[in-house]
């Protein structure tokens, strides 16, 4: 297993094909897809090495619940990586949370090995 992820979208049969993929390439994923404090709840509850928010529909939901987990102090500094979205709702969501990473979905695998991979290979 490559690590633990944890995928927010707001779309439950998106969230899913994403999740079985980044499955099938060795991850641990959990998502969310309704409820962004659940998604809060269920990271704290268990600390998943990076959390992966779709930004593809309701982009201000996944702003909301990025600036509650960096107001926790164990979430504070696990990797959040943005991905996909429209151009406006990437910049917007950059402008408010620059040590965010933002990235194309399809290039999400190769940049979770590189950041998370051999730390959680450690765990």
């Amino acid at each position: 297993m490559n690590g633990k992820i944890f995928l927010i979208h707001w779309n439950e049969a998106e969230a899913q094909v994403y999740a079985e993929e980044l499955r099938q390439a060795g991850w641990d994923v959990a998502t969310e897809s309704q409820d962004g404090a659940r998604a809060y709840r269920l990271i704290r509850e268990s600390l998943p090495h990076a959390i992966v928010i779709n930004l593809t529909r309701l982009p201000s939901h996944g702003r909301e619940t990025a600036d509650a987990l960096r107001s926790y102090k164990a979430t504070r500094r696990l990797p959040i990586i943005f991905v996909d979205g429209k151009p406006e709702a990437v910049e917007k969501t950059k402008a408010h949370m620059p040590d965010a990473i933002y990235i194309d979905s399809t290039e999400l695998n190769v940049l979770l090995m590189r950041v998370i991979g051999e730390k959680a290979g450690d765990s």
